[in-house]
């Protein structure tokens, strides 16, 4: 039988893997942590490895995720390529697969995540899912759950803003019918509330398998701003649920954990501060690379400071002679390039240090050699020790870059321009080429166009700052309607391009912006709109993406406001007006609402999204002809709009229309099975032709679906009453009003279910209640007065 211990040669080369030397006690603490139990009170749950740039954290974080895997741990490693808490999760989920652990749930929701995070500018284009018709009119109460804390609209952040009940109602209608479930809305205002406790509840199943989970967060000082309090909140409250135990955080960055935030955690967190090498650990790293001649490691030990990523890459080199020792002007990247021999290749180490990141693509277009030459080259540069693979792109450490960045901005002023406009120039030519076939306006929604304008913007920025920075500036508009995690990357893109080209007011402007973007998108217009340089157009834009965010936060009569000010200065932009009638018809101004979407048809013919808000606009205005016919046409421009095909199944239905209407529902359930407005509408229709096993299907899968949605439950209840079912109905929408007991359209179906059951006391009071709380419920009170007429003493 044979050992289940490793061999002497497997633990010498657990010693030696990478080349890693130092760091032992780092390492040793980390090892015994994973073998106390969780309940041991000298384990620990969270890990921070803090130090200066160049000490070596990436190299530690690595070794540390080694040490966990060699332990048996899942593990997973996030940096600063994540711009938000559902990017950081997607890594996760990705990271979690490849080890053989599907999080599937997770995976599903951060799919729907991305699909309505770009529904969003749709979410309040369409009219309500409930058109006020009998006791399925729900939009006040609706409202109210939503600010009771059933999640319809933001709570917190940049979205927080103090709502009006009545002027949210029709805002949450249209979010919940565009979006099917209250899930769907905080998937885009709020999507770590619905994504973490879903992520707990998979590393909770995934912690019964497994001896330990090892999260690591790396390049902390990036993601720390948007990571920090969500992960606060995830290992030290119950908010999202329970975290397993044998869960062990690691995170790293250049600054001490804030200790205002987490002073009371320090108990069971382990703080691991990186200097330096000591002489001795950077001796023997050189002498483990085989660079022992005295004066060689001296100057090396001079040059680095004892920096360890810029040991190791002198020492990676086997350098054999100290090569001009005693030159003031050296820098340990000239000495690295020195101790190359091939010119060639030391070319191409600065060359490639321009770009942020590197494909073959990238290598060619910043590299001056012969096809043929490209690919050895660029294996090469994969094989250096400052190089790392992430995303299959290739970045470089950033010490060194920095280093090299300056060298050859200093050297050649004139070179640094034309390599960094040459670069973005190609990154130009990469996002013409991913625009076609994008419906023109639709850009800014898909990210491949984004981030190469991203890239090309970065290159613009670090050739010419002066010229480059007010369309930087005008991009981020955008970019922050696009996303504000969008907005963020870009802001940190512009101080990143100001410190490298060294151009203050780049620099500064970026920073700045990425401070207010952490307030808000508000802050970050405020400063936008403060700027001289803003012309009138990008003035417009601003405003008009303060309203959109108003806007999405239900604030409908600021937003008007702000739309105003953006059609003041620019009158033909289409989305202007678009949102501004959106805002008007949310106000109960219909015709003002159709005189901006007119405009804004006529502004930009052909675009869906704005024929498809009319049609929802006639619809509301009961004019369902009108409304048919801009159906009509928003279908025939995109076939794939399911919201689109339910608005016009809704019209045909109202001009008895049933097979067609019929064949609408189909079709949009067909391509979104989820849509749940539809599919309720199909069941009304249903219900309607006498179909009502369909009818109840239907409304079963919709509480399947949705099984926490007063709405849903409303609506089968009252599906039960008009069938006859008046138990059922009673049961059914009791049960809505126990989701939301301050539910107009429940408490008056139930009573009418109730008086029909002979129960007219209870009834009389569920309908009092209800006309108490919407007084306009016309349904209601002639229900009211019916029961009144019937009881004994009436």
């Amino acid at each position: 039988m044979g050992s289940t211990r490793p061999s002497m040669q497997e633990l010498i080369g657990r010693r030696r893997r990478a080349g890693f030397v130092g760091r032992a006690e780092e390492r040793a603490v980390f090892r015994r942590n994973l073998d106390l139990p969780p309940e041991d009170e000298r384990h620990r749950f969270l890990f921070h490895v803090h130090g200066d740039a160049g000490v070596g954290k990436t190299r530690l974080v690595r070794e540390l995720e080694q040490i966990a895997r060699e332990a048996g741990a899942l593990t997973v490693y996030v940096d600063e390529g994540v711009a938000g808490v559902p990017e950081a999760l997607a890594v996760m989920t990705r990271q979690f697969a490849a080890q053989g652990r599907r999080f599937k749930e997770l995976e599903r929701l951060l799919a729907a995540h991305r699909e309505r995070r770009h529904e969003a500018e749709a979410a309040l284009a369409v009219g309500g899912a409930e058109d006020r018709e009998g006791p399925s009119a729900g939009s006040l109460a609706v409202a109210r759950a939503a600010q009771a804390g059933l999640g319809m609209v933001p709570v917190a952040g940049a979205f927080a803003v103090a709502l009006d009940t009545d002027r949210l109602a029709e805002g949450a209608d249209r979010l919940r019918a565009r979006f099917r479930s209250r899930e769907d809305v905080q998937l885009v205002l709020s999507p770590e509330r619905v994504l973490t406790p879903v992520l707990l509840d998979e590393l909770a199943a995934a912690a019964d398998t497994v001896p330990w989970i090892v999260l690591l967060l790396d390049t902390y000082e990036r993601t720390g701003p948007f990571l920090d309090p969500w992960l606060h909140d995830v290992m030290t409250t119950d908010r999202y649920g329970a975290l397993p135990a044998n869960v062990v955080v690691v995170t790293s960055g250049q600054h001490p954990f804030d200790t205002a935030r987490w002073g009371s955690f320090a108990d069971f967190r382990t703080d691991l501060p990186l200097g330096p090498f000591t002489e001795a650990e950077a001796r023997g790293l050189l002498a483990d690379k085989g660079v022992r001649d005295e004066p060689v490691v001296a100057e090396v030990l001079r040059l680095t400071g004892g920096l360890p990523v810029l040991v190791t890459a002198l020492a990676e080199q086997h350098p054999t002679d100290p090569d001009d020792v005693g030159d003031p002007s050296a820098t340990a990247v000239e000495r690295f390039l020195k101790w190359e021999p091939d010119p060639a290749r030391r070319a191409v180490a600065l060359a490639c240090a321009l770009p942020r990141r590197l494909d073959l693509d990238v290598f060619r277009t910043a590299v001056d050699c012969r096809d043929e030459e490209a690919d050895a080259l660029f294996g090469w540069l994969r094989g250096l020790p400052f190089v790392t693979e992430r995303r299959d792109r290739l970045t470089y450490h950033d010490l060194v870059r920095d280093a090299m960045l300056r060298l050859r901005r200093r050297h050649s002023p004139r070179g640094w321009t034309r390599e960094h406009e040459k670069l973005a120039d190609a990154y130009g030519g990469w996002r013409e080429e991913t625009a076609n076939g994008l419906r023109a306006g639709t850009e800014w929604d898909h990210e491949p166009w984004r981030e190469l304008l991203l890239e090309e913007t970065y290159h613009r920025l670090c050739a010419r700052p002066v010229t480059a920075l007010p369309a930087a500036l005008h991009n981020l508009l955008p970019a922050c309607a696009a996303d504000p995690a969008v907005g963020r990357r870009w802001a940190a893109t512009m101080a990143e391009a100001g410190a490298g080209a060294e151009a203050p007011a780049v620099r500064d402007w970026g920073r700045r912006l990425s401070q207010a973007l952490t307030e808000g998108v508000s802050a970050a217009m405020d400063l936008l709109l403060a700027w001289p340089g803003l012309d009138a157009a990008g003035r417009a834009q601003a405003h008009a993406v303060r309203g959109r965010e108003l806007r999405n936060a239900g604030d409908f009569g600021r937003a008007l406001a702000e739309y105003g000010l953006a059609i003041e200065l620019d009158p033909e932009q289409p989305t202007v007006h678009y949102g501004r009638g959106l805002c008007r018809r949310a106000l109960h101004d219909l015709d003002g609402a159709l005189a901006d979407l007119d405009r804004a048809d006529e502004l930009a013919p052909g675009t869906a999204l704005f024929v498809a808000a009319r049609g929802e606009t006639h619809r509301m205005a009961g004019r369902f002809t009108e409304a048919l016919a801009d159906f009509d046409r928003a279908v025939a421009l995109d076939p794939s709009d399911a919201h689109a095909l339910a608005g016009r199944g809704v019209c045909r239905h109202a001009l008895e229309q049933y097979d067609a209407a019929l064949a609408d529902f189909d079709r949009a359930l067909g391509i979104d099975a989820g849509h749940l407005w539809a599919r309720v509408r199909r069941a009304r229709l249903r219900g309607a032709r006498g179909e009502w096993a369909e009818a109840f299907a239907d409304l079963d899968e919709t509480v399947r679906r949705a099984p926490g949605s007063p709405w849903i439950a409303s609506e089968r209840g009252d599906a039960y009453r008009r069938a006859g079912r008046l138990a059922d109905a009673v049961t059914e929408l009791s049960r809505a009003t126990t989701l939301l007991p301050d539910y107009p359209s429940a408490l008056a179906g139930r009573g009418v279910a109730l008086h029909e059951l002979g129960r007219s006391e209870e009834a009389l009071a569920d309908l009092d209640r209800a006309i108490a709380l919407e007084p306009g419920f016309t349904w209601a009170k002639e229900a009211r007065d019916r029961v009144r007429r019937d009881l004994p003493d009436a």
